[in-house]
């Protein structure tokens, strides 16, 4: 599944970082890489869990995710042992599709890699399984909502959505523009 290829290739890309890279600011507000590296690994965590941490959080999903990430303490080589462990696994949260985690582990290798300057280029064939689900989704993120008047038309793939002005790029760039993150599109 292409959303196991790219949990053991992040955990690789993770075994790379010096500590001080581990603690580096990552695009996810309030978080380190640390942190948004634990949240990757936190959609396996078990449904009785989730569930008691979704009520402690007063059903308020980002403060599930924010809370949940923020005070994750693994250290590293915990973060990058719980990634290769849910190689295989197909457990998700509730209520997710089966495209959410590789659009998951697509957007957040980007918002650990980019503030570290360093590449990770999204596969095409999986950026385009992710782009396809996020503009689907409504919650967390509304792409179709946030975008009513724009079709988005990636220059590297087979990709297009949306309905109006056309906005053309990389889909690594409409992934991270549907996601909610700056990428250098212009309609942001």
């Amino acid at each position: 599944m292409i959303s196991d290829e790219q949990r053991a290739e992040l955990a690789d890309f993770l075994d790379t970082l010096t500590p001080e890279q581990w603690e580096t600011p990552s695009l996810c507000p309030g978080w380190t890489v640390r942190q948004a590296a634990a949240h990757v690994t936190q959609s396996s965590t078990n449904w009785g869990r989730l569930s008691f941490e979704l009520l402690r959080s007063g059903f308020r999903f980002n403060a599930l995710t924010l809370r949940m990430g923020g005070n994750d303490q693994r250290k590293p080589e915990e973060i990058t042992a719980a990634l290769r462990a849910m190689v295989g696994g197909r457990r998700r949260p509730p209520g997710t599709a089966v495209a959410d985690p590789l659009a998951d582990v697509l957007v957040h290798g980007q918002d650990i890699a980019v503030p570290l300057g360093m590449p990770r280029t999204m596969p095409v064939p999986a950026a385009v399984i992710a782009a396809e689900r996020l503009w689907k989704m409504g919650f967390p993120f509304n792409a179709r909502r946030r975008f009513p008047n724009v079709t988005f038309t990636a220059t590297d793939a087979d990709f297009s959505v949306g309905d109006g002005d056309v906005v053309r790029g990389p889909i690594q760039d409409i992934v991270m523009t549907l996601s909610g993150r700056r990428a250098g599109l212009p309609v942001e």
